[in-house]
């Protein structure tokens, strides 16, 4: 089956969230057009899988449930998911409840109005839901990297984005992509277009990283799409005779 739209949520134990999150987006699925949702269990080791099983049953019968045997990280899981979608478009966010899946429904507006070469819509979290600390990381993060990348994105790694589902996969793939999308899909000629979504306090759980974490993984992987970018050669245009 081809559905116009897939949406991904990847999770990493959110046992107590599934439930929550799967109802949340089962009431704007009449907003949509034809959508797919595809959770991805990325190797949890408490009973995230077991609430995705009964998210199934009882709330959303259509769900598609994919699961690694180990924690393979949130970019393998977007691209298994991604990989395995029928869409031709995909949204993604997060499964922790800070995400309002209402704001794809406005996504979706943007991108089936779309002129000309359809855009990478991020979400933008302007109003961070977050501790003080986690949110001077991430300006400071986002700083440096737009200083470095010049992506022209205030939110890089919003877990709420829109894009093409061949456009995704034209990337080179590594742990941490996600972070680097709007980078990345400038350098391929895609348009960027932000959109302001609503960003909660997390329902249930702590989050998976600290800042410390995320800041020394961050800063490699950054100085590595650098180098990247600079290693992708692509034509202005193919002659085709």
């Amino acid at each position: 089956m081809v559905y116009d739209l897939s949406i991904v949520v990847t999770v990493l134990n959110e046992e107590e969230n599934i439930l929550p999150v799967c109802k949340e987006i089962s009431t704007i699925l009449c907003q949509l057009p034809k959508t797919e949702i595809i959770f991805v269990n990325d190797g949890s080791t408490d009973k995230t899988l077991q609430r995705l099983i009964e998210a199934k049953k009882t709330i959303l019968p259509s769900l598609t449930i994919l699961s690694h045997d180990h924690c393979c990280g949130k970019s393998q899981a977007l691209l298994t998911a991604i990989e395995k979608s029928q869409g031709r478009w995909i949204a993604t966010m997060d499964g922790d409840g800070q995400d309002d899946p209402k704001d794809i429904i406005s996504m979706w507006s943007i991108a089936a109005n779309a002129l000309n070469c359809p855009p990478l819509i991020v979400g933008v979290r302007l109003k961070r839901n977050d501790n003080l600390s986690r949110r001077f990381a991430t300006r400071f993060a986002n700083k440096f990297r737009e200083f470095l990348l010049k992506d022209g994105c205030v939110d890089t790694g919003a877990p709420m984005k829109l894009f093409l589902k061949n456009d995704f996969l034209r990337l080179p793939h590594f742990e941490g992509v996600h972070r680097f999308l709007p980078a990345l899909f400038k350098h391929y000629g895609i348009p960027l277009s932000c959109y302001p979504v609503h960003h909660r306090s997390r329902l249930n759980g702590i989050s998976k990283y600290t800042n410390f974490n995320r800041a020394i993984v961050g800063l490699g992987d950054l100085f590595g799409v650098v180098w990247l970018l600079k290693r992708i050669k692509l034509p202005h245009k193919i002659d085709r005779y």
